[in-house]
This record gives C-alpha cells, sequence and structure tokens, in this order.
C-alpha cells in the first residue's frame, strides 16, 4: 500500500475516534516521518485517550520531529523519533555502556524503541530530582508523549534565540541544574547547549534520550563538554567559572584535567 493511502486510512481512522488534526498539510511531512511502525503507535496512543487533537510540527531535529498535540484540552508535544534516518552509529555510542538498556538488540528499529524509552526514563529522573524538564506522560515504540513547553502554541524559544535580563542567574541556575542531574538523578545529559535549552519564566533542559547514567565509560567526558558548552555560551555574556572547577564541583574529585 503506497504512503498516501495509508494516510488516508489513518485519518479516516482518527475521524471515527472524533480526533481532530490541525495543520493537516503540516502534519503529513514524510515517509521519513510517519511510516507504518509509527502510524501504528500514533494510532494505538489514540486509541488509549492520551491524544484529542494532533497538530502541526513545532522542530526538527536531527533524529526525531516534535509535533504539538492536545489531550482533553491541555497542549503536549509529540516526539516522533525517525526510524529510517536515525543516526545508528551516535546512537549507538550513547546506548552502548548504559546498563539499563545492555540487551537491546543492534538493528536500527529496535535501537529508535530503546532510545525513546530512554528519553522517557531520563525525563523521568530529572523531573524527580527536581529540574524543570518536559513531563514525560507515554512512550510507545518510537513515540514520546510529553507536556508542552510554550504558551498560544507556541514553544518556548531555544536559549540561543531567547531575551533574558540576567545572564549571570541564569547561568548560576543551568549550573546547579547540571550538579543536580549528576548528584540526585544520577545522569549526565550528554549534549547540553543552548540549542538544547528553552526558556520561557526559566530555563528548561529538553533533549535527553542521549543522557547517559553516572556509570557510563563516557560519562566525564561527557559532562565536561556539558560544562564547556555552557562555559561557551556565556562568557561573553556573563563572568563564568573556570571548566575544571565546575566539574570537579560536580564530581567530588580533585583534577588539574579530567
Amino acid at each position: 500500500m503506497s504512503f498516501e493511502k495509508r494516510l488516508d486510512q489513518f485519518d479516516k481512522k482518527l475521524e471515527e475516534m472524533g480526533v481532530r488534526i490541525k495543520d493537516a498539510d503540516q502534519f503529513k511531512v514524510s515517509e521519513d516521518v510517519f511510516d507504518e511502525v509509527t502510524l501504528l503507535a500514533l494510532y494505538k496512543l489514540v486509541h488509549k485517550k492520551w491524544l484529542s487533537v494532533i497538530g502541526g510540527s513545532i522542530s526538527t531535529g536531527k533524529e526525531a520531529n516534535v509535533f504539538y498535540g492536545e489531550r482533553d484540552g491541555l497542549g503536549v508535544a509529540i516526539k516522533i523519533y525517525r526510524i529510517r534516518t536515525a543516526n545508528f552509529t551516535t546512537m549507538s555510542s550513547y546506548i552502548t555502556g548504559d546498563r539499563r538498556f545492555s540487551r537491546v538488540k543492534k538493528s536500527r528499529k529496535e535501537l529508535v524503541f530503546a532510545w525513546t524509552r530512554k528519553e522517557f526514563s531520563n525525563l523521568a529522573r530529572a523531573q524527580e530530582a527536581g529540574i524543570p524538564v518536559p513531563e514525560p506522560f507515554v512512550w510507545d515504540r518510537n513515540i514520546l508523549i510529553m507536556s508542552y513547553l510554550g504558551e498560544d502554541e507556541v514553544p518556548y524559544p531555544q536559549l540561543k534565540n531567547a531575551d533574558f535580563d540576567d545572564p549571570a542567574g541564569i547561568y548560576a541556575t543551568i549550573v546547579k541544574y547540571i550538579d543536580l542531574l549528576y548528584n540526585k538523578a544520577e545522569l549526565v545529559h550528554g549534549d547540553l547547549s543552548e540549542f538544547n535549552i528553552l526558556y520561557g519564566e526559566k530555563p528548561y533542559l529538553i533533549d535527553m534520550g542521549q543522557s547517559v547514567t553516572r556509570d557510563h565509560p563516557r560519562a566525564y567526558q561527557f559532562l565536561m563538554r556539558d560544562i564547556r558548552n555552557i562555559n561557551r555560551f556565556f562568557k561573553n555574556r556573563c563572568d563564568v567559572r573556570n571548566d575544571v572547577e565546575i566539574f570537579n564541583a560536580v564530581t567530588g574529585l580533585d583534577t588539574t584535567e579530567p
């Protein structure tokens, strides 16, 4: 069956279930996003009443597309990891060594499913540690539904595009998040930068699929990269602390060069 026919059948099923689609043209992005596996997972989530409205695209990232949705009138974000175009090598470097996913099969599809489950778990741990992140609601296969960060269907801007009056205060807050993430959630973000932080009334950490546990063999390397990325962004906006000083304060180590 052609891609167009599958989408038409999916539309009819949604209509029968009373689910409204906003911005239908934006929703039907490409076959790379809405393959048969994704449509089945999305249908299951609709059937379980996790979605009552499916809207247009919010963002397109390296590995996933995010769409606006609603559940009983409340905004949600629908993150769909692309199975066909996922970067197998990059994902493997974060999955390998993570004891939580040691039994994951090495096929592209299974890796993407594990990645989705991994982001759900990481977000839940970060939220429990008191770090502002999207609240994860449910996942199925390559789809993650989480709370929507924005107002009136307009998402909060990435930190790199945000206007803020107190860079020193925001910098200190983000360094605190790094510490909380490591010491309370026992995670390292692994890809922290001005691109993976949204700014509303405060900074929010997003995109945590790659986050690893503290015992991951590359955890220190990822932590130091996160710290350097944040210092690079803020160094022309406020005074920043030394990279190694932050690393030692977070880990409790006493090293001159991690």
